[in-house]
């Protein structure tokens, strides 16, 4: 794909996507209306471009106009729209190369929203950034953040993701709390009630990996299953119906599963044997299966 080769990583934002490379530095390609490939233009890209004076870099992340990077030395840089402060650079001033999120450092892990953006900590704890309004922050208040914030009470994180406007962790002991909005059930605690700190996903263990993306959340167990929860309009949670489930809800019929990913109205999952399944909307063919039908459930695609 236009000459991109020694990749580790990939991320897909809204209209644009990122490659991490072998030597630590990042190229990305599509939509650049807001900066968010980060190459000094706002210039739409058709193949992979260099982002500007990004090197050791060891993750990325893509959102939906900002792309964010962590760096080797634990550091962040974020770049593209910067409105409710997502960008994390203390203003809201967009900007169209890497600029370091303030004051964050010993990052192990990192994620972008809607617009907002979460970091994971070396000592288990996590900040976030960028559009409080719905407490997806976790910060217990609904104020917008322009630099990092400590999580309200989170410890033990292993993982964090950030959704349409939550933003989920895993733990240590394989439980997940999430936060935020949820008004379809997309944070799992039963109930569709705002929570603006990290509350428990109800009866969910054992988790290795978490997604979330729009209004939902969906969650990969040590027995290779999978369960979702959250919005359902489509079908996106897999389990047969259209229906918001607000607790835990496994994905019908998948099994030996390996990695999950949660995409705007439909979800893919990568199995042990080398291939996946997705369902959901299939509206641009988005499931891969040949056909522009959606799936209630699980769906092979076609390799």
């Amino acid at each position: 794909m236009g000459g991109l080769t020694n990749v580790t990583a990939i991320s897909a934002g809204l209209e644009h996507s990122c490659a991490l490379k072998q030597d630590g530095t990042v190229a990305c390609w599509g939509s650049n209306s807001a900066g968010e490939l980060g190459d000094g233009t706002t210039t739409d890209r058709w193949t992979p471009t260099p982002a500007d004076g990004l090197t050791n870099v060891t993750a990325i992340t893509a959102g939906y106009e900002h792309s964010c990077a962590l760096k080797q030395d634990g550091t962040v840089a974020c770049w593209g729209s910067n409105g409710f402060g997502r960008l994390g650079d203390g203003t809201t001033t967009q900007r169209s190369t890497p600029t370091p999120v303030d004051g964050l450092t010993n990052v192990t892990a990192i994620t972008a929203g809607q617009q907002h953006s979460c970091a994971l900590k070396q000592d288990g704890t996590a900040a976030c950034w960028g559009n409080g309004g719905s407490g997806q922050l976790g910060d217990g208040t609904t104020t917008h953040r322009w630099t990092p914030t400590p999580v309200d009470g989170l410890t033990n994180a292993t993982a964090i993701t950030a959704g349409y406007e939550h933003s989920c962790a895993l733990k240590a002991d394989g439980t997940v709390a999430c936060w935020g909005i949820n008004a379809n059930g997309q944070l799992g605690d039963g109930t569709t009630t705002q929570r603006l700190t990290p509350t428990l996903v109800d009866g969910l263990t054992n988790v290795t990996a978490i997604t979330a993306e729009n209004k939902r959340s969906c969650a990969l167990k040590a027995d290779g299953t999978a369960a979702c929860w959250g919005w359902n309009i489509l079908g996106q949670l897999g389990d047969g119906t259209t229906t918001d489930r607000s607790t835990p809800t496994l994905v019908d019929g998948l099994t030996n599963v390996t990695a999950i990913t949660a995409g705007g109205v439909h979800s893919c999952a990568l199995k042990q044997d080398g291939t996946a399944a997705c369902w959901g909307s299939n509206s641009s063919g988005q499931l891969g299966d040949g056909t522009t039908t959606k799936s209630l459930t699980p769906t092979p695609v076609q390799f």
